[in-house]
């Protein structure tokens, strides 16, 4: 027996493409087309001042920065967890919740690093299916039996369709015996956050990113609010795996990006207002999607084939995502950029849809 046949082997998640190429349009991983708030601009030359602070281990908490994001949202701080990116929070949930015994549940469509996760850490999983109109059916996730836990983003992804939290209510109502996390990374540009059944359900948990509507995806910094015991536990695991996760400048940063709310509505609005006028637009080429409710267009023309699309807008220096899966193998996720960015993909596909 050799080593290698002791080596744990999965399918890693596939990260969207990152291009080295200066003159790209990427819209593949919705990215805020924005800069982070100027205060973090002003709190970045504080920092640079005090460079010795960075001999020194940052706080294990990431306290400043976990106060921060409890004070903008009517928590308490030891309701807070901060991880390296919602994707580094979503891996300890796993870690942490999904340990018991029957399924757990996640949409057949949906983040594709889920049932990554799951195989990793041994989790028995099932992949729901999502109707003819990719919404996730309430129903599905009810009178189940024992469940190891359940989990979905609200917005889904890469459908961006949104979910009515009275549904979700029922769904967290209905499994008091397991974990129900919601996964909020695109919450902030339509979506009605579930924060507030947090005051009603202790076996709930919201996970969010600075990824995306805070304009810091380069930081990594993601966090979820739930109960204090369930806060507690998830800490319990994180110490026992890495207890300095968070370094010095993405707390600071952070924080100082968190502070700042009317900077976050004005960015959110821009792209919300963008995101409007692009719909029309795909519209008026003879597109179809689901109605948005993310940073991103999941959009797919009836009579043209979705990769080529995809090549013909890359020969164009615009990259979009697409996935070869049943289903949605035509559709592209587009994310939302600036005006200009998305003038130029209109431009492009008004040029090439003749053509193919």
């Amino acid at each position: 027996m050799s080593w290698e046949d002791k080596v744990r082997r999965v399918v890693p998640y596939v990260a969207g493409e990152q291009p080295k190429e200066r003159d790209i349009i990427k819209l593949n991983t919705n990215e805020n087309p924005y800069p982070p708030s100027p205060q973090v601009l002003q709190a970045a030359k504080e920092l640079e001042t005090q460079m010795d602070r960075l001999r020194l281990y940052p706080d294990m908490n990431a306290a400043p920065l976990a106060e921060a994001i409890a004070q903008r949202y009517g928590a308490s701080p030891e309701q807070v967890f901060v991880g390296v990116g919602s994707d580094d929070v979503l891996a300890m949930c796993f870690l942490t919740f999904f340990t018991g015994g029957g399924k757990l549940l996640f949409p057949d469509i949906t983040y594709s690093f889920y049932p990554v996760w799951a195989q990793l850490f041994n989790i028995p999983y099932e992949e729901v299916p999502l109707d003819d109109q990719f919404r996730i059916r309430t129903e599905d996730y009810l009178n189940r039996g024992e469940l190891a836990g359940i989990i979905f983003p609200n917005p889904n992804a890469p459908t961006s369709l949104a979910k009515p939290v009275a549904e979700i209510e029922q769904i967290a109502a209905g499994n008091p015996g397991c974990v129900v996390i919601i996964d909020e990374a695109y919450v902030d540009f339509a979506g009605e956050s579930c924060l507030p059944l947090l005051a009603k359900y202790d076996n709930l948990l919201v996970v969010q990113t600075f990824s995306k509507s805070r304009t810091m995806a380069g930081l990594r910094i993601g966090y979820a609010i739930g109960s204090a015991k369930m806060i507690g536990y998830l800490k319990d695991v994180k110490f026992s795996f890495n207890s300095y996760t968070m370094n010095l400048p993405s707390i600071v940063l952070g924080t100082a990006q968190i502070r700042d709310d009317a900077y976050f509505l004005e960015t959110c609005g821009r792209i919300v207002k963008t995101r409007t006028w692009f719909c029309g637009e795909l519209s008026r080429l003879g597109f179809e999607y689901p109605e948005p409710s993310a940073n991103f267009v999941f959009a797919k023309h009836p009579e043209k084939s979705g990769e080529a699309l995809f090549k013909k807008l890359r020969e164009k220096k615009i990259i979009v995502r697409r996935w070869s899966r049943p289903r949605i193998g035509e559709y592209l996720r587009i994310t939302i950029g600036t005006d200009e960015q998305m003038r130029a993909v209109v431009k492009a596909l008004e040029e090439i849809l003749p053509g193919i």
